[in-house]
């Protein structure tokens, strides 16, 4: 998108130029409709069950624009500077099906979107800021041949790391995120096999089989680079940083009664990587449930949907949206009883400017049933400030 690409930092729509932008964008494409449901003549056609196949790399690690929402992801750790730091980053496409029998080069067909946060948790703080442009013309671009992804001047691109194991297959992402209070040059390298989720990559998310993505995760990613907040660049400190990236998309992910999700991403650390999510009704009741377990060196273990259960202990309420967050949680999986604790309560972020969704979504600590720290990850929240759409 060359003219009408967003920039918002977390104080909201900012006056003058990109204002006017934001208008020119909002006249040529209803965002609020293509993203969130709107008005009946821009709500998407009944999606039908996504195929079982076997995921192929590096393609599968590209865009998938015949389908219509994807995302990358990336959490992690680190310390730097003697403090710890958590950090988030989040790039979106979105097909916008109106447009897609538009032969006009400016036709907004795909949407890209990209939501960053660092969690100070010494200076008990989170910064984040967010972008939004239609792709073409050199501004935004996903390749579908591999993760190379560009959004102004945020980028994620992902390249073969060179080892001496031919039999497996390394990753190492590169991302650049210029944000308006903070920044992040940061390498994550793979140190385990991708772990496909669900049935050998096949997520399902709900009852109906075609509540379904294709999903998988590079969980114990090592992270090298800097960050820069508040004007001070700081170095990772090397052995101290551990990430987790996932790559989903899907036709129509979310069921018709789901208001949103809870989900953790865990890196233990003994090496294992455990997912747990659920998909939740507005009366707070599970819909859906899933995840997964994988110890070092062993097969992925799969959770089933009436095997995870999430029982929240502890709720906090945000200032600014209203929203009520259980910020502590007793997760039970066939793995094991965990607690996952929050390092910093307030971690909502509000991308109102963007994919119009406010959601909760920050660094926590997961603690066993002797109460042990046993792992660190991020801990995901959503539809509780208002009901998600995708």
């Amino acid at each position: 998108m060359p003219s009408t690409a967003l920039s918002l930092g977390p104080a909201g729509p900012s006056t003058g130029p990109a204002a006017t932008r934001r208008q020119w964008l909002a006249r040529q494409l209803p965002l609020g409709m293509a993203l969130a449901g709107g008005a009946a003549g821009w709500l998407p056609g009944p999606a039908s069950a996504l195929p079982a196949r076997t995921l192929a790399f590096p393609r599968d690690h590209g865009s998938h624009p015949e389908l219509r929402t994807e995302w990358w992801y990336i959490t992690g750790h680190v310390q730097a500077r003697g403090q710890p730091w958590g950090f988030q980053l989040t790039f979106f496409r979105s097909r916008v099906d109106a447009t897609q029998p538009l032969q006009s080069a400016f036709a907004a067909k795909q949407l890209l979107f990209a939501h960053a946060a660092v969690t100070d948790v010494q200076g008990q703080r989170l910064v984040h800021d967010q972008r939004i442009a239609r792709t073409g013309f050199g501004v935004a671009q996903a390749s579908e041949a591999d993760t190379r992804i560009r959004l102004q001047d945020w980028t994620l691109e992902r390249s073969d790391m060179a080892h001496g194991k031919p039999h497996l297959a390394l990753s190492r992402y590169t991302a650049r995120i210029a944000g308006s209070e903070f920044g992040l040059e940061l390498q994550f390298d793979s140190t385990q096999p991708v772990l496909l989720q669900g049935q050998q990559g096949l997520s399902r998310k709900g009852p109906g089989a075609a509540q379904a993505s294709y999903y998988y995760s590079q969980p114990q990613l090592a992270v090298s680079g800097h960050l820069t907040v508040g004007g001070r660049r700081m170095d990772v400190t090397p052995g101290t940083g551990r990430a987790w990236m996932d790559h989903e998309w899907s036709e129509a992910l979310l069921h018709p009664e789901a208001q949103g999700w809870d989900w953790i991403g865990m890196n233990l650390h003994d090496g294992s990587a455990l997912t747990a999510f659920r998909l939740r009704r507005a009366d707070g009741s599970a819909l859906w449930a899933g995840g997964s377990l994988r110890a070092p060196g062993q097969p992925v273990q799969a959770f089933d949907a009436r095997s995870v259960v999430f029982t929240p202990q502890r709720w906090w309420s945000s200032p600014r949206s209203g929203a009520r967050y259980p910020v502590q949680w007793r997760v039970q999986t066939p793995a094991g009883a965990f607690e996952v604790r929050t390092v910093l309560d307030n971690q909502e972020l509000d991308s109102s400017g963007s994919t119009g969704a406010i959601y909760w979504e920050g660094l926590s600590e997961l603690v066993d049933h002797a109460g042990l720290p046993v792992g660190r990850g991020y801990l995901e929240m959503t539809g509780y400030a208002k009901p998600l759409r995708l």
